[in-house]
């Protein structure tokens, strides 16, 4: 483990305009710097880093952190991994804590992030014990060091072998997170038992879940999945998106295949830019996540008819999520081939060369719809329209779903004027108008927010008696409730200190907060420079003060108010 107070110690020690200008040229603007974003394709410059604040956000895609988040997003590093990159910048070493062995381990699991991390760690040292699990990757083809990459491990045979990192075995954590399952009769057993376990991470590199492969080809499910749990949405992930993000950059496209072997063996042979859903078909989360990183992605599916169903299913689903500047593309493998098997058969450039010809989406819609329709009679037009309706009606990329209506008009033979009031579609405007993410207007912020973003520019100005604001129950008062606690703690943190101490907290409001200071930039610091800190959060203090007690005069009936309660309510204006 890496000790807190070292890591706060490096955020103060870098400077992430720095970190980011090595990557990224930055521009000075007014008191930011700015550059077009490296997480997603844009024309003008959204992505603004703060020297003041010390971190970066992207106000077109929502991207936004640290320097040491910066380096896990655009270097694909884990957190560990970008930790130690950034001290040996600074020239410092990174300490590690030690457990006493005087001292008996934890019985109890902290949270379903620490025991999914001590689970991966425990499958991948298995792997390197069993000699059968060895053998079976290498017949797949698999290197030492791929699977050094994607941390594959191994769930060894046995019914509770997760008791001997976990002796609290009884912890309800460890169902929560479906590392363990409990029967009828309240028996609890390991869910994944004699696997091949391929750990599933989120954007930051954390495991949220893990997908396990049979060995023995008799065993069954094939492939067997973490459930749904706090952490893991399997509609939301796609498995390998965390290494393969700087590949995909750098390729200027994404693969989508549909196993985490495919995964694998496509990175041993060099394609290193693919991903997998999880047991699942594409949805429209896992195509916004993949338009962040490139703005091409091709679909990979067996020739098989259960390869063509599958690749309907994820064109329809993907349909709602559709930008004008992505391109979706579908590639069919010969029958009887996966991706593992062509690429081990035909090699990198082969299976490459295959991708070019990849069919385009709206081809691909268009040959779907007319498979099996001859389009001779007026009947089979009608159809045509019929099945094409659902379709036309999801697209709201407004560019591609006027091509689309032109070229269904055309083959029904009718206007696309008639078409359009037959099928009550929505006007498709050729072009939107262009907003500035810096200018659009915002909603007001709320008292307790300003709070936030005051105290986490002036920390040093927080007293105990601030915590007390935090009275609710919501997300809002909560992530005040720690902002307040953090800034009492560490009261000459950064911002950006601040925040990496609050990041198990409420991401949404996290993100909206980072957004705020860096569209505060300027007008707040010279509120601060010219009205003084400590006024402005006085009068924010006022004001909650006063929220907070017109709201319990509220609740007294008129009988029951004092004469000061009563004086209260006349200098508010309240009748």
């Amino acid at each position: 483990m890496i000790p807190e107070e070292f890591i706060q110690e490096l955020l103060n020690r870098v400077d992430v305009v720095d970190v980011v200008d090595k990557s990224v040229p930055l521009k000075k603007a007014g008191a930011n710097f700015t550059a077009c974003c490296p997480f997603h394709n844009e024309k003008s410059p959204s992505f603004t880093v703060s020297p003041t604040k010390q971190f970066y956000h992207c106000f077109g895609c929502g991207a936004h952190g640290t320097a040491i988040s910066f380096l896990m997003e655009y270097n694909g590093l884990s957190f560990v991994e970008a930790v130690h990159e950034l001290a040996k910048q600074v020239g410092l070493i990174v300490p590690q804590e030690k457990r006493d062995a005087n001292k008996p381990a934890k019985k109890e699991v902290v949270g379903l992030q620490e025991a999914m991390q001590t689970a991966a760690v425990y499958y991948k040292a298995e792997l390197k014990k069993s000699q059968r699990a060895i053998e079976y990757l290498k017949g797949r083809g698999l290197s030492g060091q791929i699977a050094a990459k994607f941390q594959v491990g191994y769930a060894p045979a046995g019914w509770q072998n997760l008791q001997s990192i976990f002796p609290d075995y009884d912890n309800d954590v460890l169902t929560t997170a479906g590392l363990v399952v409990q029967n009828e009769k309240g028996k609890r057993y390991d869910r994944f038992r004699d696997r091949i376990m391929f750990p599933i991470h989120n954007h930051k590199g954390e495991v949220i879940g893990f997908g396990g492969r049979v060995i023995n080809p008799e065993d069954t499910p094939k492939y067997y999945n973490s459930p749904e749990t706090p952490l893991f949405q399997k509609g939301h992930e796609l498995y390998g998106l965390f290494v393969a993000r700087r590949a995909i950059r750098d390729a200027g496209r994404a693969l989508v295949v549909e196993g985490y072997m495919d995964v694998v063996a496509l990175a041993q042979y060099g394609i290193d830019y693919a991903v997998a859903a999880l047991g699942t078909a594409t949805t429209p989360f896992h195509i916004t996540k993949l338009m962040r990183q490139t703005d091409e992605v091709v679909f990979s599916f067996d020739g098989d008819q259960a390869g063509r169903t599958a690749a309907w299913r994820a064109a329809m689903n993907a349909l709602p999520a559709l930008s004008d500047g992505l391109k979706l593309r579908f590639m069919f493998l010969p029958t009887g081939h996966d991706p593992d098997s062509y690429v081990r058969e035909f090699g990198k450039e082969h299976f490459e060369q295959a991708m070019q010809q990849a069919m385009p989406l709206s081809e691909y819609i268009k040959q779907h719809l007319t498979e099996n329709n001859p389009l001779v009679s007026q009947e089979d037009k009608v159809t045509l329209l019929n099945d094409a309706e659902p379709i036309l009606k999801q697209i709201k990329a407004p560019r591609l779903a006027l091509m689309m209506r032109k070229k269904i008009a055309e083959l029904a033979q009718v206007t696309e004027a008639e078409m359009q009031s037959l099928l009550k579609l929505p006007v498709a405007t050729g072009r939107k108008p262009k907003q500035s993410y810096q200018r659009q207007s915002r909603t007001p912020l709320s008292l307790k927010k300003r709070f936030i973003l005051m105290a986490l520019m002036r920390p040093d100005l927080v007293v105990p008696e601030d915590v007390q604001f935090a009275d609710g129950d919501g997300a809002e008062d909560a992530f005040l409730a720690g902002v307040l606690n953090s800034c009492l703690a560490n009261p000459t943190y950064k911002p950006a200190g601040l925040l990496h101490v609050l990041n198990n907290q409420d991401v949404s409001l996290q993100a909206e907060i980072e957004r705020e200071l860096q569209q505060l930039e300027e007008n707040l610091d010279l509120a601060l420079e010219f009205q003084g800190a400590r006024t402005q959060l006085s009068d924010t203090v006022q004001q909650i003060k006063e929220a907070h007690l017109l709201h319990a005069i509220k609740e007294k009936p008129l009988s029951a108010l004092s004469e000061e309660e009563r004086e209260m309510l006349k200098k508010l204006g309240v009748k």
